[in-house]
């Protein structure tokens, strides 16, 4: 029997035992003359059977978070039943609708079913399955309770993602009122300005500073809005570029991005939600508690967080209690670290995170929806600056008419 993870997606055309023409699709990892021959034993002549084309822009083969997290839950939920492993990768492969998901799954299947152990396999798949999931699934496999395991895994990615989609949200808002706001400017700018200015060449006086400085802003925009917009594209790909490499500069803007109002405050919380739940996550699963922060250490999402967080870490080592080496940090808010210490002290460390890490994630909810609502008034006044801005520089010299007549 052709192997399902390297079966190839063909397309069919012939006519059936009734003489009517028939299409269809069908997956093998055969040739196209097996196919033929497979198509002719249930009765279809078929005269045309070629690959089917991919899409042209990749179709559903990307896989994203989002599908990880819900191939977990699905995976959890089927060996909760009581579904043999390999079984449960075939059910949920079989419903997911993404090529992309279901032919990692059925690769997984197949190494899995060859005799690798479920960790081995998801780590030779690290674009899609991290250090930390890779080392909680071997956890659930050497104890013996993998589909407990995979439950706190898929709450932790789901929780994760959720966390995810609010800084998402809090982000898009701003941005997408930055980019408006500027191609309403450059419209004005390149199209309704210039027919102010022939008007203004028949003028016998000066004109007022502003509407100068306007039209020559809209002269320059006429001529290099191009170069302008290409600059633009490369400059915020540069910086994103070289944030990503350049250690100093991402440690920069990380700073930079707490100090925003109100957007530091949500990113401020959204670290404490992602330590919280990671360690609280780890330390279930029984992970030693040195090893748990270093993959804590990863998922802070911010750089000066990541390094004080292995520097906790090593604090830990020595000897010294979790709390006492996240008070000396002083980076992280004071209720975790009581959380913490509470935990501590009453041996249920995870428990206290998790609730922790449950307020946190309704404190960025909550200032999420607060930033919305705040910004609504400020993009009429950002809006009402540009435009009546421009307005008012080009009404001045009719204003102004009076004197010149």
């Amino acid at each position: 029997m052709a192997n399902a993870a390297t079966a190839v997606a063909y397309i069919y055309k012939g006519v059936d035992s009734k003489g009517n023409k028939v299409e269809g699709e069908i997956s093998s990892a055969a040739g196209p003359a097996l196919i033929k021959a497979q198509l002719r034993r249930q009765g279809i002549i078929a005269n045309k059977v070629q690959k089917k084309p991919k899409p042209l822009f990749g179709g559903n083969k990307k896989v994203k978070p989002a599908d990880i997290a819900l191939f977990t839950r699905q995976l959890a939920t089927m060996m909760k039943a009581g579904v043999p492993l390999v079984q449960s990768f075939e059910i949920v492969a079989d419903g997911s609708d993404k090529a992309g998901v279901k032919e990692l799954i059925l690769k997984i299947r197949d190494e899995v079913a060859s005799g690798t152990s479920f960790a081995d396999s998801l780590r030779k798949h690290p674009l899609y399955f991290d250090d930390l999931f890779c080392n909680l699934v071997a956890s659930g496999e050497q104890s013996g309770a993998l589909e407990t395991m995979l439950d706190r895994i898929a709450t932790y990615k789901e929780k994760t993602e959720s966390l995810k989609k609010k800084i998402k949200k809090a982000m898009t808002y701003p941005i997408a009122v930055i980019i408006v706001a500027i191609i309403v400017t450059a419209i004005l700018l390149i199209k309704v300005v210039p027919q102010f200015a022939e008007t203004f060449a028949g003028f016998g006086a000066d004109l007022p500073a502003f509407t100068l400085f306007v039209l020559r802003l809209s002269e320059w925009m006429q001529e290099y809005w191009l170069w302008t917009f290409i600059a633009m594209l490369v400059g915020i790909g540069g910086i994103l570029e070289i944030k990503k490499r350049n250690k100093k500069v991402s440690q920069f803007f990380d700073k930079l991005m707490l100090k925003i109002p109100v957007l530091g405050l949500i990113t401020y919380n959204s670290i404490a939600a992602r330590f919280s739940r990671t360690l609280a996550t780890t330390f279930a699963a029984g992970v030693p508690l040195i090893d748990a922060l270093k993959s804590v250490a990863g998922a802070t999402g911010n750089v000066v967080y990541e390094e004080a967080t292995l520097k906790i870490r090593d604090s830990v080592a020595t000897g010294i209690p979790l709390n006492a080496a996240m008070a000396h940090s002083k980076l992280y808010p004071n209720m975790l670290v009581q959380m913490a210490a509470i935990g501590e002290e009453s041996g249920a460390l995870d428990e206290m995170l998790g609730k922790a890490a449950d307020f946190y994630e309704e404190a960025v909810d909550n200032l999420v929806d607060n930033l919305t609502t705040m910004l609504e008034p400020m993009i009429m006044v950002i809006l009402g600056v540009l435009v009546g801005g421009l307005l008012i520089a080009m009404y001045l010299p009719i204003f102004n008419l009076g004197n010149v007549i």
